[in-house]
């Protein structure tokens, strides 16, 4: 979905009205984000998308969190990047800043030197408790986060999340940027979707000054999309199963993976396809080996992945880790706008390639799938049916994959301009919004990754479980840090 902007700029009571729209459950909150002066929030109502402005004349808003929980982390990140106060919020510790920068606000109009404050983890009462840290630094090779347990024995309480770690100042950087700049900013914002930010950077920048891009280069872009859904979807499955101790379908899933990277290279020159999609349509057309490279792989897929899942379904001790293990009720999916796995294994029938949709996938077949179980199990199944899925869609794109230019030139000159996209990559929907100066170059750049939504639902998915559960859980969600702390 792209569009065009202007933005609605709307009074206390209209910003208030709009809350309450939310907390009734009857639009979906896409983003909320700061800017110059104002802050912007994002509705999502059937496939319409609306976009609200509200001035902060002193440097305060109406908290949206106050009244619908999904907000607060994101007014939390507003007061870490640019200072405004979220009136009535329940929850004003900082987010991004985790005492680290040398100033305050930094996207703010004045900068102060940062005065570190101690940071307080939210308490939890009853008898025999106690406190597990872990993190920011793990034992593996990952991302940094901190998790504090609250347990009794071995059973979880309270699950509290601190994250920021991997704040790389992504929006600060891109201001003054240039396209080309800012679309390699954009690559980068989680490296394991970078196909897909890439695709909702361009077509916000598209929407903005109204560029319509070669049908070759829309469907050389969905086929980047779906390699990148495919290659993430078998690490997935087989990480999901190593941390359940069944290694033998890690090992067999991370050769997918690879044969998968191995086309995509192929194809683009790149494994990950970094700066392949560009503003205008895309850096390269796929290789004349490319197509032949595909099909090859979706023939390999076809024939190995069927008996991985029929193992995967009847192994009982794999299962026994799986089947209602760190449950996500379908009314905090929904509440939330979870979307993607996370959001379809607990009944929240949303897709942005369907609705709001945007080309080619308008014109092409396919199904999503939505689960209501909510578990570990329900979110490996819905990666294996859109695996099956992407497989439909790929023999679509290459038998329609038209002849002709892969990319026009982008002239942003010319007056200030807004666009807007969302897109679906493999976790969920990636929201992007720029806003162009008169010299072309980047003014705001707000990216919004669809673990925003999702890494609540862990909080609450894992209370009950045992601790021993939450790397099952932790990687069934499989929430970017480095798309959430910009």
């Amino acid at each position: 979905m792209t569009m065009i902007l202007p933005r609605t700029t709307v009074t206390e009571e209209d910003w208030l009205q709009a809350v309450d729209r939310l907390a009734a459950g009857k639009c979906t909150l896409l983003g909320l984000w700061g800017d110059d002066g104002c802050v912007h929030m994002a509705l999502l109502t059937g496939s319409d998308i609306a976009v609200l402005t509200y001035v902060c004349k002193v440097g305060t808003y109406p908290s949206v969190g106050a009244r619908h929980p999904a907000a607060i982390r994101l007014e939390r990140a507003i007061g870490s990047l640019f200072g405004f106060e979220a009136v009535g919020s329940p929850d004003t510790r900082p987010w991004l800043d985790l005492g680290f920068w040398d100033v305050k606000r930094p996207l703010g109009a004045q900068k102060p030197a940062r005065e570190p404050t101690p940071y307080t983890f939210l308490p939890a009462e009853g008898e025999a408790l106690h406190q597990i840290p872990v993190g920011p630094v793990h034992a593996g090779i990952i991302e940094p986060g901190h998790f504090r347990f609250t347990a009794n024995g071995e059973h979880v309480v309270r699950l509290e999340q601190r994250l920021g770690y991997v704040h790389k100042g992504i929006e600060s950087l891109m201001r003054g940027a240039s396209l080309e700049q800012a679309a390699k900013l954009a690559a980068r914002t989680s490296g394991d979707s970078t196909a897909a930010y890439s695709l909702a950077f361009a077509q916000a920048v598209e929407a903005a000054v109204e560029v319509k891009v070669p049908p070759r280069a829309v469907y050389l872009r969905a086929l980047m999309a779906e390699l990148e859904r495919l290659a993430n979807h078998f690490g997935d499955i087989g990480a999901i199963c190593n941390d359940a101790s069944f290694a033998l379908m890690h090992a067999q899933t991370g050769i997918l993976r690879e044969r998968t990277l191995r086309a995509a290279q192929a194809c683009f020159g790149h494994r990950l396809m970094m700066d392949a999609v560009v503003p205008g349509g895309v850096a390269r057309d796929i290789a004349a080996d490319g197509p032949s490279a595909v099909a090859a792989l979706v023939a390999e897929v076809r024939k190995v992945f069927p008996r991985l899942i029929e193992l995967y379904d009847s192994t009982a001790s794999l299962q026994d880790r799986t089947v209602t293990t760190g449950i996500a009720k379908p009314e905090y999916a929904k509440s939330f706008g979870a979307g993607g796995y996370v959001g379809r294994a607990s009944g929240r029938d949303f897709d942005a390639r369907r609705a709001p949709g945007y080309a080619p996938y308008t014109e092409l077949s396919f199904e999503v799938p939505v689960l209501q179980d909510g578990d570990v199990n329900a979110r490996v199944w819905i990666r294996i049916r859109e695996v099956d899925e992407s497989l439909k869609l790929i023999d679509q794109i290459l038998e329609r994959l038209p002849a002709g230019a892969i990319a026009v030139p982008v002239e942003a000159n010319g007056g200030t301009r807004e666009g807007l996209a969302l897109i679906e990559a493999f976790r969920g929907d990636v929201l992007v919004y720029v806003r162009l100066g008169e010299d072309g170059r980047i003014e705001r750049c707000h990216l919004r990754d669809a673990s925003w939504f999702q890494w609540p639902l862990l909080e609450v998915a894992i209370e009950g479980n045992i601790v021993a559960d939450f790397p099952l859980c932790n990687k069934s969600f499989n929430c970017s840090y480095s798309g959430h702390d910009l």
